[in-house]
C-alpha cells in the first residue's frame, strides 16, 4: 500500500430561502448565499486522515476512480503495479452532483 496520506472532511451547508430549493450545483449555492437571496450556514466536521486503501474505497463510493489519486483499487500507488517509467494522466472528475448534469 502507498505510504501517502489522504484526507476527508465533510462540509455541511444549510440554506434558508423564501422558495423551495431543488438539487443544484454547489457553485450556485455558494453564489446565492454570497450575493443572492439565500442565507447559509456552513459546518465543518473533523478532518479525517486516510491511508491509500481507505482513499481508494472513498473514491469508489463517490462513483469516482482511485486513479484520481494515482492509486489502484487496493490503495497501492499505480507505479508500484506498473513499474518505473509509467506515465499517468489525471482524469477529470465531477465532484458535485445535481440536476442538469
Amino acid at each position: 500500500m502507498t505510504e501517502r496520506k489522504f484526507y476527508k472532511r465533510i462540509v455541511r451547508v444549510e440554506v434558508l430561502s423564501d422558495q423551495p430549493i431543488g438539487e443544484v450545483k454547489l457553485e450556485l449555492v455558494a453564489e446565492a448565499i454570497s450575493v443572492g437571496d439565500w442565507d447559509g450556514w456552513v459546518e465543518w466536521e473533523d478532518l479525517q486522515e486516510m491511508n491509500g486503501k481507505e482513499a481508494a474505497e472513498a473514491l469508489i463510493s463517490h462513483q469516482s476512480d482511485p486513479e484520481f489519486f494515482q492509486l489502484t483499487d487496493d490503495g497501492k500507488d499505480l507505479d508500484e503495479e506498473e513499474g518505473p517509467g509509467a506515465s499517468y494522466t489525471r482524469n477529470a472528475h465531477s465532484c458535485v452532483g445535481g440536476e442538469g448534469e
